[in-house]
């Protein structure tokens, strides 16, 4: 049973909690999940993250669907939010597309490290975990529950231009954060980025992708996207 069918969330938890009290739309929309290739990642019409910044009221639109893309041996999920790599990353270790205790490579901006208000979680129970993603997770915090669990040995992340020169051995989940091509990135040549993304794509079987709509233009990530998985050039 899929349980991505398109909700919204009304209460300050999750995504929802930044700056609730003082923002005038007090709802976010998480998009359903389908199984298709990069022409079904497109903006949708729906606010996925709202936030104030300097007294503006930012309503960030997100993805018109989550996408599950399968590329030759690869399981690729794309949605708009980070934190929900969180509960596909339980999916893939439950349908045994990864080893538990393997590392996870995180390319992002942010390190997203930061402690959520609890751990408790049955990540057997896929039921739990979409619970626990979506109302006790944010994007700033749900890669210390998969370390906490064991389900990765270790992260490595990415965030900077000497953060791509590290070599990395042996079985990894990828996790992409697409605001890595935000205007706050661009000291890093593009082309480097973009170069050093495909190298760590090629080693991994599975890998997430946020395109996170508060930190970079939507379209854009979008773009940088399918320039990514482009299939004449992963071999």
């Amino acid at each position: 049973m899929e349980r991505y069918k398109g909700f919204y969330i009304d209460k300050p938890y999750g995504n929802n909690v930044f700056s609730y009290e003082e923002r005038k739309n007090k709802k976010i929309f998480v998009p359903k999940l389908i199984e298709g290739d990069l022409e079904d990642v497109q903006v949708g019409d729906d606010i996925v993250f709202n936030e104030i910044d300097e007294d503006n009221e930012i309503k960030a639109k997100g993805l018109k669907n989550l996408v599950k893309y399968k590329f030759e041996d690869k399981i690729i999920y794309i949605f708009d939010n980070h934190n929900h790599a969180f509960y596909f990353w339980m999916k893939s270790l439950k349908n045994k597309e990864f080893n538990k205790g393997c590392k996870l490579v995180h390319v992002d901006q942010h390190k997203d490290m930061r402690e959520p208000n609890h751990y408790n979680v049955d990540v057997d129970s896929l039921n739990d975990v979409f619970t626990y993603t979506n109302e006790v997770l944010n994007v700033g915090n749900f890669i210390q529950p998969a370390l906490k669990k064991e389900i990765f040995s270790k992260v490595i992340i990415i965030d900077s231009s000497y953060g791509f020169d590290v070599k990395i051995d042996g079985e990894y989940v990828l996790d992409i954060d697409l605001d890595i091509f935000s205007k706050d990135m661009d000291y890093i040549p593009y082309d480097f980025r973009l170069n050093k993304i495909k190298e760590l794509i090629r080693g991994a079987k599975v890998i997430t992708v946020a395109t996170s709509p508060y930190f970079i233009e939507q379209d854009h990530a979008i773009k940088v996207l399918k320039e990514l998985f482009n299939c004449d050039i992963i071999v």
